[in-house]
């Protein structure tokens, strides 16, 4: 790789382990603060796995693929990032790896340095996010056994959140299951958190004021900024609470579970694998996922399913206009935040009860700001980089 950066002030890498991928970005650490390198993605982990490397640029650096039907799991694929950063970086110098961690937990609310005992205080956390947290996991105990004299960092989904105020955090539960901690969480907090760090920039006033951030995505979330700290998310418990997502269902009453359990003999493992993986707008639609396949279909319920999703967004903005007592300006972000203009021209229509008025032009465009001057409730659109995140926050644990 002749173009890459110099390893010598040493780098801090990122990685990101879901189900069946394993995301990883490279940063150069200099004085002047953390230059991305290089991203990848292993994908298809369960199945047909493949692998690609990219700069900056997106210029494709090197790319595999593992025989169709093979499942390689995370020990493989991160094998395969490692050998493919030290041929792509020769000589390079590692100076910690920061991890995604979904849970954090009550007791985690920053960063922290994983030993063992970290480790095994993170293991006891997977009921809590069962789905998601032995991913997260995995390739921090092979970091331990491959690469034992590089720190390892892990910064959680939730921590952002911890800001908020008990009241906020509670069910209507016997209270002794708050202690125990069955409690309203929060995720996307990483993103929100990157996002509070670019409001002093982009729209200072809206840094010290009432923001409505919207993570939308496959995975996607609302959370109300007050002076750049989370006081309420869409989010709650888990990953399936708030908003209508790809093919999660987002809030839904209770008595529905014990329906389909008590009245339709469902296991709770088909629940699960309903709600998680077949709901949402795949399960509105019954056509895709994906919203730009459906902004882009004729059939009348992918309409439907987008129409729901710009429904219970607006629904749950307004649930957070009133946490806050206000609201000073929302910002979108996430996939389809920051590039379905449609999605977002419908939300900002339905929000024109709060002062917000589009410019068409600025959203066909995907412009930061995407309000006329005159608009009472300003409304953004800032890219997040939950891995930039992640990085600054590895460097800061290091310090510590």
């Amino acid at each position: 790789m002749t173009d890459a950066r110099s390893a010598s002030t040493g780098m801090v890498a990122v990685v990101n382990a879901g189900s069946s991928s394993l995301k990883f970005s490279l940063f150069e650490c200099s004085a002047d603060g953390l230059t991305l390198v290089m991203r990848g993605l292993a994908q298809g982990l369960d199945s047909a796995a493949r692998f690609e490397a990219k700069d900056p640029a997106g210029k494709v650096l090197a790319t595999h693929a593992w025989e169709a039907g093979q499942r390689i799991g995370h020990d493989a694929a991160l094998h395969h990032v490692i050998e493919a950063v030290r041929g792509l970086l020769p000589g390079v110098q590692l100076r910690a790896i920061g991890h995604r961690v979904v849970h954090g937990g009550t007791e985690f609310s920053a960063p922290e340095l994983v030993t063992p005992e970290v480790l095994e205080k993170l293991t006891g956390l997977i009921p809590l996010a069962p789905l998601h947290q032995p991913d997260n996991l995995a390739p921090i105990r092979l970091a331990f056994d491959l690469l034992p004299d590089v720190p390892q960092v892990a910064c959680f989904d939730t921590a952002f959140h911890r800001s908020m105020a008990p009241l906020a955090q509670m069910f209507a539960l016997p209270y002794t299951y708050y202690d125990e901690g069955l409690r309203r969480y929060g995720f996307h907090g990483l993103s929100y958190e990157y996002i509070a760090s670019r409001l002093p920039d982009v729209a200072p006033a809206l840094a010290s004021g009432r923001a409505a951030v919207m993570h939308l995505g496959n995975g996607a979330s609302a959370c109300g900024l007050l002076d750049g700290r989370s006081i309420a998310s869409t989010m709650g418990f888990s990953a399936l609470d708030g908003l209508t997502m790809g093919t999660r269902c987002g809030a839904i009453d209770p008595g529905v579970v014990l329906h389909l359990i008590q009245q339709r003999g469902m296991s709770a493992a088909d629940v699960e694998r309903m709600l998680y993986r077949q709901s949402g707008l795949l399960g509105i639609s019954g056509v895709s996922s994906d919203m730009r396949t459906l902004l882009a279909s004729d059939e009348p319920r992918a309409k439907l399913a987008v129409e729901h999703f710009v429904y219970r967004i607006v629904r749950e903005l307004g649930s957070l206009a009133f946490a806050m007592g206000g609201l000073d300006g929302l910002v979108f972000t996430g996939g389809i935040g920051e590039h379905a203009a449609p999605v977002r021209q419908r939300v900002v229509a339905q929000m024109a009860w709060f002062g917000a008025e589009l410019d068409a032009e600025a959203n066909a465009a995907n412009a930061t700001c995407i309000t006329t001057p005159a608009s009472r409730c300003a409304v953004y659109v800032i890219p997040t980089d939950e891995e930039l995140m992640i990085a600054r926050h590895t460097l800061r644990a290091l310090d510590a």
